[in-house]
């Protein structure tokens, strides 16, 4: 694998670059990081989604320590739904993503003591370049009619599933609007069901996976307030 992974993507847009604080309820952000893992395999070819469940095709690792160790997971086990694959991943793995991010210098561990005992850590930004690029690919999707390549597709499909409008820095009208653009991405793509995988430009296999998954975390986080 090479470049930024999903769910280093999903967690750097959910965090706060000033405060380095998350600006989402923190069970949604843990959800969606373990279904960009998944997908990140699904991309990759690794693993596919059949009669229910997610399993492993191919147990070559991609170049990703934390991907890879999800695939030895899954390798390993029985054929498990995406639901159940979620819930399993989800905890834990922010740390280690902000560990990894640490170590990279894209962002630092601030640890303060709040009341003189209580440990809190932020994670403000050192090195914007990596957003940045995720950013302005969600924008170009925004404002495009056209339909993306399927790794933005995917990215898209999470943020709209996991209600992070407001991460992009949209509120009232202009959220609503991309809201309706990016259900419009995750539509024209075959992730959400609403067009054929046999008309999407997307693979079927990563269709199916990314549909799976985001109905999983859906269902996971109950109605849209």
């Amino acid at each position: 694998m090479t470049g930024v992974a999903l769910a280093e993507e999903l967690l750097l847009l959910a965090y706060d670059d000033e405060t380095g604080k998350a600006t989402m309820p923190r069970i949604s952000l843990d959800l969606g990081m373990a279904a960009a893992v998944l997908i990140e395999l699904a991309l990759a070819g690794r693993v596919v989604y059949s009669e229910g469940t997610l399993a492993a095709v191919d147990p070559t690792p991609i170049g990703d320590p934390l991907a890879d160790g999800v695939l030895d997971r899954i390798a390993a086990d029985t054929p498990r739904s995406p639901a159940s694959w979620v819930q399993r991943l989800r905890h834990g793995l922010r740390d280690k993503i902000l560990g990894d991010l640490c170590a990279r210098g894209v962002v630092r561990d601030v640890d303060e003591t709040e009341l003189g005992f209580i440990h809190v850590h932020r994670y403000p930004t050192v090195d914007p370049a990596v957003e940045a690029d995720t950013r302005r690919r969600l924008a170009e999707a925004l404002a495009s009619g056209e339909l993306p390549d399927e790794r933005t597709a995917a990215l898209a499909t999470l943020v709209a599933v996991l209600r992070m409008e407001p991460a992009l820095g949209l509120t009232g009208e202009a959220a609503l609007e991309a809201r309706h653009r990016l259900e419009e991405i995750a539509g024209g793509a075959g992730f959400s069901g609403t067009v054929s995988l046999d008309d999407s430009v997307v693979r079927p296999s990563v269709g199916l996976v990314v549909a799976a998954l985001g109905h999983a975390v859906n269902a996971a986080l109950g109605p849209r307030p």
